[in-house]
């Protein structure tokens, strides 16, 4: 009894404290005895309480009611949000039970116009580069032929691609805007590179199949194995680019001409056909000092070489075709030309003027790896057919040309590349037995060695290189050291040298010794 009367007194305690702790100000306290609520069902308390006192009446929540639920938890279903109930949820615009609305011109009604179907671009966007470059360049002696200064210009080149992806159509536009302060002749001459405008590219480019493209136009064309020496190249090359001083890239003469690619698995084709007989850029005495046969002396530009070039548009043409596959390790190909010598090889004595015989090339060449470098062998038979008995001493003697070549890295950065060139002239003992008393007699067999070096520094942004050509029969030598400095990426810095000597004066660098020059470049690239 006494443990049970602790018990109540302790819970009347407490009830006294929460009451105390939630009164409001000003607020009087509940009496501390109350009448007890019938519970819920009605019925009475099964145990009598045995002190007469009341018990006191618990906080909400701890009698023997069921406390409240929250909100939403109670007998009644809680509210579902909207769309979730009994009623279905009201569907997007169209798709309800009516039927969707098409879009304007695909509905029913008649005479609605139909929208015009779209034609997909599928057209690549230009692509353009361009730069700006200064050169100038001065010879090491004076020439009584020639100007001091050997080259002086500023050119300006914009190039241009547009492609079109059905069929791999393209079109390529590359344009040098000239200003030569040597030559000062700036009426545009497309077919020596002359004048105020150098059309280097303009030609489209079409692929009807996968195994075919074709290429119609002005194009720069090579092929071959030769580092500056070419047998079955018969391409026009630009001589007075590669002799003053130009940048490479200009030593390969630009040829309007129709290219048919086919690939196989058997061999790769290209055929190409000139409509017009494209020659080489031959040594312009305006520039460059030469051997003139009929006077057997050096002159200039105060001696102007006359020749006669086979012009005829679809009569005076040129084909030229290559067939080319791997075996192993090995790319062979064999070559055909049929055309004209590309550099005057004949002689005109009723008008004094140099000519350009028909001739006729077959070849085939070699390349593979071997002892950790590059192998190739390259050779081609010259059919001289104007002369083919070798009798007429003003025509070019037909003639076999072979060319054996290596190159290999020698160590991180630093390559090299020797090459042997020689020609044999056939029926050689008509030729010398033709010629006049004071001509002078070329070599039966004339032939050359090369030495390429290449070193590259500076994160590879100096590249120091060499090229030199040395004949024994000729007994002449020409040198070509060149520096190019990258000093970012748009800007490039380029000096060097053309280095000419010979015994004889007729032979082909012996007559050059007087335009040996030094020359430097500065280029702003766009890209």
């Amino acid at each position: 009894m006494l443990f049970r009367n602790a018990i109540f007194c302790l819970c009347g305690v407490a009830l006294i404290h929460l009451r105390s702790a939630h009164a409001q100000p000003n607020e009087e306290k509940p009496p501390l005895k109350s009448e007890p609520k019938e519970p819920k069902d009605s019925k009475e308390l099964k145990e009598p309480i045995v002190d007469e006192k009341e018990d006191p009446a618990l906080p909400p929540g701890l009698g023997e009611e069921d406390p409240a639920l929250p909100p939403g938890l109670g007998e009644e279903d809680p509210a579902l949000p909207p769309g979730l109930g009994e009623e279905d949820p009201a569907l997007p615009p169209g798709l309800g039970e009516d039927e969707p609305v098409l879009p304007p011109g695909l509905g029913d009604a008649d005479g609605v116009e139909k929208p015009q179907k779209r034609s997909r671009d599928t057209s690549i966007p230009l692509e353009w580069s361009a730069f700006l470059e200064l050169r100038t360049g001065v010879r090491f002696q004076e020439d009584p032929n020639e100007e001091r200064i050997s080259m002086d210009e500023t050119r300006f080149q914009l190039h241009a691609e547009k492609s079109w992806l059905p069929m791999s159509t393209g079109f390529v536009l590359t344009a040098d805007f000239v200003m030569d302060r040597v030559l000062e002749d700036y009426e545009p001459e497309l077919e020596t590179g002359d004048g105020a405008i150098d059309l280097r590219e303009a030609h489209f480019v079409i692929s009807p199949l996968e195994w075919m493209d074709i290429k119609v136009g002005r194009q720069a064309l090579t092929w071959g194995t030769g580092d500056l020496l070419f047998i079955n190249d018969l391409f026009p090359k630009d001589w007075n680019a590669f002799l003053i001083g130009r940048d490479l890239e200009y030593l390969k003469a630009p040829s309007d001409a129709y290219k048919l690619s086919v690939f196989h698995s058997i061999a790769n084709v290209d055929v190409v056909y000139t409509p017009r007989f494209d020659a080489d850029r031959y040594p312009d005495r305006r520039r460059l000092s030469s051997w003139d046969p009929l006077t057997q002396s050096i002159v200039g530009r105060e001696s102007e070489l006359l020749v006669e070039k086979p012009d005829s548009a679809f009569k005076d043409d040129e084909w030229a075709a290559r067939a080319y596959r791997r075996l192993g390790r090995a790319e062979v190909a064999a070559y055909f030309y049929h055309g004209f010598w590309k550099s005057p090889a004949g002689f005109n004595m009723a008008t004094g003027a140099a000519t350009f015989p028909s001739l006729s090339v077959y070849g085939a060449s070699i390349r593979r790896p071997l002892l950790g470098g590059i192998a190739h062998v390259e050779a081609g038979y010259y059919d001289s057919r104007d002369d083919r008995d070798g009798g007429d001493a003003l025509v070019r003697n037909s003639e076999t040309r072979v060319l054996v070549g290596f190159e290999r890295e020698a160590f991180a950065n630093f390559s090299i590349g020797v090459q042997y060139y020689a020609e044999a002239m056939r029926d050689y003992e008509r030729f010398a037995s033709d010629i006049p008393r004071d001509a002078p007699v070329a070599d039966e067999i004339r032939h050359l060695g090369t030495l390429r070096l290449r070193y590259l520094a500076l994160d590879q942004n100096l590249e120091l290189s060499f090229f030199g050509y040395l004949s024994p029969s000729d007994r002449d030598f020409a040198l070509f050291p060149t520096i190019n400095y990258a000093i970012s990426d748009e800007w490039k810095f380029t000096t060097g040298a053309n280095v000419f000597y010979g015994k004889k004066d007729h032979t082909f660098f012996g007559q050059l010794e007087n335009n040996t020059n030094a020359y430097m470049g500065l280029r702003a690239s766009w890209l």
